[in-house]
């Protein structure tokens, strides 16, 4: 994973945080829920840049 998309992945998952507790304060269900969104697509895309990162090392192995 590039050093920009572990930084865009935690400011976006900074930024879901940042909502849902904006909207619990502020009893607003749909701030809180883009919040909870928010994390979960900043998780996904770090998820799947561990997978390509995972296969990147097994072709290098191989290749070696």
């Amino acid at each position: 994973m590039s050093g920009m998309d572990k930084i865009h992945n935690a400011a976006e998952d900074l930024k879901g945080k940042v909502k849902e507790g904006v909207g619990k304060l502020t009893d607003n269900e749909r701030l809180e829920a883009e919040g909870q969104a928010d994390q979960a697509s900043a998780s996904a895309k770090q998820a799947g840049e561990k997978v390509k990162d995972a296969a990147g090392d097994v072709k290098d192995a191989l290749t070696d």
